[in-house]
């Protein structure tokens, strides 16, 4: 009978070095392989720069390339192949570990990366380990109530449509807005035309070298469009109320 190693899938926080959990940490310890996703339009894992610079030999990792691809089909099959490599270290007895930005299932490779390993190995062991998210990072960042009393809460990513978008506000107290990309100039416009962009707030790399943050959004006059990448916004649709005067 094979000796399967175990599986972990860990949220090493939002960007700044050391908010991945203790647990998690310890579980990466005992990974023999650690599997760090790449975008192909970067120079390195922003996963991998979250952890402790030398804390683990650079042996251990093996880093993915991501690409951005409408096709399912396409898709499928990268996960496919990706789960075939990870099941291959688990049936050789070693601990493989999977680092994610922010938390593992939230919007997050992972979630597709762990339902493929089942696939293929439906004796898999495993454990995933919750991480930060980015919008509680820029919430922390800006003192930003994330939800109070009984406010609606909606986590969003941000639709093509400005009317969907429009829509979501209204029906909600606040909206968590994520994977703006090229849409925010509109996202823009349209908090202005709600005249709420002064009580929205506005982070891009949050906790990494290249941290962008506005309190307001409409601090964000002269931000260009590319700033939407790793993005996240704030969106309240009244002004906070001072529950303590």
């Amino acid at each position: 009978m094979e000796h399967l190693g175990t599986f972990y899938g860990i949220g090493v926080g939002p960007g700044e070095p050391g908010l991945i959990t203790l647990a998690a940490w310890e579980a990466l310890q005992r990974c023999d392989v650690i599997f760090t996703p790449r975008a192909q339009s970067a120079s390195a894992s922003a996963a991998r720069n979250c952890l402790p610079p030398h804390a683990i030999p650079d042996k251990r990792f093996r880093e993915i390339e991501f690409r951005m691809d409408p096709d399912r089909e396409v898709l499928r099959e990268f996960y496919t192949l990706l789960a075939g490599q990870i099941a291959a270290e688990l049936r050789a007895g070693r601990n493989a570990g999977y680092l994610t930005l922010g938390d593992p299932l939230t919007y997050s490779t992972y979630g597709y990366t762990l339902a493929a390993l089942r696939g293929c190995l439906p004796q898999l062991r495993h454990r995933t380990f919750p991480g930060i998210t980015s919008y509680c990072a820029l919430a922390a960042a800006t003192d930003w109530p994330l939800g109070e009393g009984k406010e609606r809460v909606l986590i969003l990513p941000c639709p093509e449509s400005m009317i969907e978008l429009r829509h979501a506000i209204e029906e909600n107290d606040i909206v968590v807005l994520m994977k703006i990309g090229g849409r925010l100039p509109s996202v823009l416009e349209l908090l202005r035309q709600l005249g709420i962009a002064e009580h929205c707030a506005f982070g891009r790399h949050v906790g990494m070298q290249k941290e962008f943050i506005a309190r307001q959004a409409h601090e964000l006059e002269a931000v260009s469009e590319n700033h939407g990448y790793l993005a996240t916004m704030l969106i309240r649709k009244t002004p906070p109320v001072n529950r303590h005067a």
